[in-house]
């Protein structure tokens, strides 16, 4: 008897370790013939060290800064693409790109920008030259992401686009992975901006084991509540001819806040680092008839304080949305000189909830017609306060930031969420695992007059690592070029490289009072 036991105990070790053994890693040609239950892998190949050339241009806001420069800092890899159909509507195109050498064994997800349609190829290309493999979708549709047209009547595609293409390309990257190099990721992270950073919060909340950690910078969310936010930035400005905000007139604005509230860190430079410390009214630059450009009409002023105000409903007073801080004025012009809101959100409206094209934003009831953007798309599109609980609650870590000039995407509505969310985080120990930055100066997702270059998939990988969250995080300007006057804009001095420290909300960084303004080292976080 005990020769079988021995016998058995044998076999069963020999099994263990067989199981122990990585699969023997496959070349990436070969993972083309791999089977997809709901979808197909339509190519894989090797690409050479700085070879890749983009299919097509998505735009600044359909993901990442673009420009042949990331491309040839790419390292050889395979390159993986699969359209997946989830369900008989679903037309999900995927790319997968795995170093083919040094790979550090962590998987990096990308977003999209504004409605989607593309993959954000050159957000892709910065982590494969880290050593990342990276994955990204276009959501579920290819087109015109100012346009959410391609949901009309394909209520599957809404679904694809509000969560479950995220999730199908996150699926299938770490199967690839795993046929590819013979060994499953150990780490897998989300770093994306805009309708990026929705995404990023989104899977937190449907899929709280997708990923370890997430980046969310200016997350588009709740989306139904930005499509109101956009339409109403434009109403506001255009319901009557007096209220018109043209660049002379928001720049006059943005001039009069940093003059107001430059200097509240101790150091006048140009960006305010703490904008709640400072009350800005745009009535305090009022004049006769605005004609100069250097002042505002009192209608205009009125215009502007209705934009930087909270967006209510009109009969309950609810919050829907928050407004823009003073500061954004810069990028507001995209949203508040046209005829119409940005076509991003007349296009949810007219195309979508009311499916009408001859819909005009200006007969929208801010009471009943409110309900109806809801029940149409927040279900599905939108993430709730407490969303990421659960992601929280199993370990993961999110990271949240938001650039106080704006223009877009109100960074004060970061603020909200972070708020609700910790909140209704029951133990106080969750309350390490989500962690906000501001981020003075900086417009959308970048740009902007204060620092917008920060590495923050190297910072959330470290959390992950480590489980110590990040207390301060460097951002970079490079030098900028002076600009001389345009039609539209005052002349731009030159600015110096700088170094700025940013600090876990609610502390700012505030100058030590010696040593050089553009040197990180010479500025502390304080609380207010």
């Amino acid at each position: 008897m005990l020769k079988y036991v021995v016998r058995w105990i044998s076999i069963a070790a020999a099994c263990c370790l067989i199981a122990a053994i990585p699969a023997a890693a496959a070349s990436c040609e070969s993972l083309a013939s791999l089977k997809l239950p709901d979808g197909k892998i339509t190519s894989a190949a090797v690409v050479a060290a700085g070879a890749f050339t983009p299919p097509g241009a998505g735009g600044p806001l359909a993901g990442g800064p673009g420009g042949s420069a990331v491309f040839k800092a790419a390292p050889a890899f395979c390159r993986v693409a699969a359209t997946l159909t989830p369900s008989p509507d679903s037309d999900i195109k995927i790319e997968v790109w795995m170093p083919v050498e040094k790979w550090n064994g962590k998987l990096v997800g990308i977003g999209n920008g504004v409605w989607a349609g593309s993959i954000s190829h050159s957000a892709m290309a910065e982590p494969l030259a880290k050593g990342y493999a990276t994955v990204a979708t276009d959501a579920g549709h290819t087109g015109n992401g100012m346009s959410g047209a391609f949901a009309a009547g394909h209520p599957e595609k809404l679904i694809d686009f509000g969560y479950r293409a995220v999730h199908e390309m996150t699926v299938k990257a770490k199967t690839f992975i795993e046929a590819f190099y013979g060994r499953k990721e150990q780490r897998s992270l989300w770093v994306s901006c805009s309708t990026g950073g929705r995404q990023g919060l989104m899977a937190s909340y449907r899929y709280p084991d997708d990923f370890d950690g997430i980046s969310s910078m200016a997350p588009a969310n709740p989306m139904v509540g930005l499509m109101i936010s956009t339409m109403w930035a434009n109403y506001a400005a255009t319901k009557e001819a007096d209220r018109r905000l043209a660049m002379p007139q928001l720049m006059a604005a943005n001039r009069a806040y940093i003059a107001r509230c430059d200097e509240k860190d101790g150091v006048k430079d140009g960006i305010v680092s703490d904008p709640e410390r400072c009350d800005f009214d745009p009535a305090g630059i009022q004049c006769g008839d605005g004609a100069s450009g250097d002042c505002l009409t009192a209608a205009q002023a009125a215009a502007l304080r209705d934009i930087y105000g909270y967006v209510k409903n009109a009969r309950t007073g609810e919050k829907i949305f928050a407004g823009f801080e003073p500061g954004s004025e810069q990028m507001l012009m995209m949203l508040t000189s046209g005829d119409e809101p940005f076509p991003v959100a007349t296009s949810y409206f007219r195309d979508l909830v009311f499916a009408d094209p001859k819909w005009d934003f200006k007969a929208f009831d801010y009471d009943k017609d409110i309900e109806a953007a809801r029940k149409f798309g927040s279900a599905i599109i939108d993430v709730p306060p407490d969303g990421p609980v659960k992601f929280l609650e199993k370990g993961g870590k999110l990271l949240l930031s938001h650039g106080w000039a704006d223009g877009l995407i109100p960074a004060r509505n970061t603020i909200d969420f972070y708020q609700s969310l910790t909140a209704n985080l029951k133990a106080e120990k969750l309350k390490d695992s989500v962690q906000l930055f501001m981020m003075p100066g900086v417009g959308h997702c970048s740009g902007g007059d204060g620092p917008s270059v920060v590495d923050l998939l190297s910072e959330l990988d470290n959390w992950v690592e480590t489980g110590k969250k990040p207390e301060r995080i460097i951002a970079a300007r490079p030098a900028m070029p002076g600009k001389p006057a345009a039609k539209t804009a005052q002349p731009q001095p030159a600015a110096q490289p700088m170094t700025r420290p940013l600090c876990p909300w609610p502390q700012a960084a505030v100058y030590k009072g010696s040593g050089s303004t553009d040197d990180a080292a010479n500025f502390e976080c304080r609380a207010k």
